[in-house]
């Protein structure tokens, strides 16, 4: 299932944030969501569903005339298996060097520190 999440492109992947939030939707309920500004045309949507029924990640019931369709990929396993793929890719698997790239290119809001203070005292408590 790995091999289909790190598949999935930038475009697919807001087909799936879509159907992630609703399913089973309609390519017609799908480009409804999708934001009206970014100009996405039903054949775009129609061809992009094809690309993730073929990849495996989602699977269509006919509806009368129409699909329906729903994520076979849950979107916890996907975000894990992206950010595993950055994580590797650009930092060598290295968490504090993406924690350090992160906080010179945005100040940590105090939240965010909070956060990483605490994750880190779990990570502590549990060593």
């Amino acid at each position: 299932m790995l091999s289909i999440m790190s598949s999935i492109s930038d475009a697919e992947s807001q087909i799936m944030r879509t159907l992630w939030a609703h399913h089973p939707l309609s390519a017609e309920d799908i480009l409804a969501a999708l934001p009206q500004d970014a100009g996405w045309q039903l054949g775009t949507v129609k061809t992009l569903l094809n690309r993730l029924l073929n990849k495996g990640a989602l699977q269509a019931q006919r509806d009368g005339r129409r699909y329906l369709y729903e994520p076979l990929v849950a979107r916890e396993d996907w975000e894990q298996g992206e950010s595993l793929s950055l994580l590797d890719r650009v930092f060598g698997g290295r968490l504090s060097p993406l924690v350090a790239h992160f906080s010179a290119q945005r100040k940590l809001s105090a939240e965010d520190a909070q956060a990483l203070r605490r994750l880190l005292q779990e990570h502590d408590d549990a060593s």
